[in-house]
């Protein structure tokens, strides 16, 4: 490569080391190829080829997000490869609630400084996120904007695009009272709240790398960086055997705004708080922050990465189906007749 200007140097871009960056990449976007994935890293722009075998009538599904100030925990830890998955998975998760299964992933990354070692840690965390998903890294873009952020510091968004056979779109119409609410467990805070975790915890003041014996032996630091799980795959193998009405991602918002969203209108999710399996660490958060019960379910997760809809008849068949594929499920709730959206009791 012999482009190379020494006045875009001056001024706080190193094209040469946007250039090292890709190549450092290039062995972890290997790994996640998949059989449409076309594109070369470095072209103007990513190509896939759409594979539409058993599939009637295509529909894609987008979604795009961002990490957040997540973000602030990866600064203060100086540990970089793992928020990438965090990007796949807001973007990927969301998608599997129509029924979608990803096809590919592009990324964007925003630094004060190309440092081509930290980007190319970053990416591998997106093509972790992409092989946990299923999804091809056809594409990206990495964008050194000196001035506009501090040298040590970054952002990092994405999207994902997915297909689902029209008649194969969960259809909500068909929920009643008496269906069964499933929970798939969290691998923590996941991508949300952290404006009032990192308040509440103090982590730019506080000691956050010190193991603690109340989260497992784990730092705040280490248990808040946890990436976000991807469940694309167990949820796939789920829709081939279950006839699942509902699925949700609990991201920021908490249970209060997104079981809701793929409920129909007049009827509720009556959760049991007892049945939760609650991580420590949202215990650490609401005694620091003195945050109320109602607050906490509306903010966090709470334990519950997606929530799962099915008659009360295919309950324990979900449940075997979603734990032959490695999810730890568990019903925490039913469907009832209300018009709040969510009960937890």
């Amino acid at each position: 490569m012999k482009s190379h200007s020494e006045s875009y140097k001056a001024a706080g871009v190193d094209i040469t080391a946007g250039y090292k960056a890709v190549e450092l990449m290039k062995t972890h976007i290997a790994k996640t190829m998949t059989a449409g994935a076309m594109s070369d890293i470095g072209g103007f722009g990513g190509l896939f080829e759409l594979d539409l075998t058993g599939i009637q009538k295509p529909v894609l599904v987008s979604g795009t997000d961002g990490v957040g100030t997540k973000l602030k925990m990866a600064f203060l830890m100086d540990k970089h490869d793992t928020v990438g998955i965090d990007c796949v998975a807001m973007c990927v998760n969301d998608i599997i609630c129509c029924g979608a299964k990803p096809l590919f992933f592009l990324d964007y990354i925003a630094v004060g400084k190309n440092f081509p070692e930290k980007v190319a840690s970053i990416v591998s965390g997106v093509a972790e996120g992409c092989v946990q998903s299923g999804a091809s890294l056809i594409g990206g873009e990495t964008a050194e904007m000196p001035g506009f952020y501090p040298e040590d510091e970054y952002d990092l968004a994405g999207f994902a695009v997915g297909v689902v056979d029209k008649d194969k779109i969960l259809n909500n119409k068909t929920i009643k009272e008496g269906d069964v609410v499933i929970a798939l467990p969290s691998s923590g805070v996941h991508s949300n709240g952290f404006s009032l975790v990192r308040r509440v915890l103090d982590v730019e003041k506080e000691d956050i790398k010190t193991p603690l014996a109340e989260l497992g032996g784990k730092s705040i630091g280490e248990t808040l960086l946890s990436p976000t799980k991807i469940y694309v795959k167990p949820m796939l193998a789920l829709f081939e055997e279950v006839t699942v009405k509902a699925v949700s991602h609990i991201t920021g918002g908490g249970f209060y705004e997104n079981i809701p969203r793929s409920i129909p209108k007049g009827f509720g999710a009556k959760i049991e708080k007892s049945a939760l399996r609650i991580p420590p660490i949202f215990d650490m958060i609401a005694k620091k922050g003195n945050i109320p019960e109602r607050d906490m379910f509306n903010t966090f997760n709470m334990g519950v990465g997606m929530s799962i809809v099915v008659a009360k008849e295919d309950a324990q068949k979900a449940l075997a189906v979603l734990q032959a594929n490695g999810e730890d499920a568990y019903i925490m709730g039913e469907i009832i007749v209300s018009e709040e959206g969510v009960v937890v009791c």
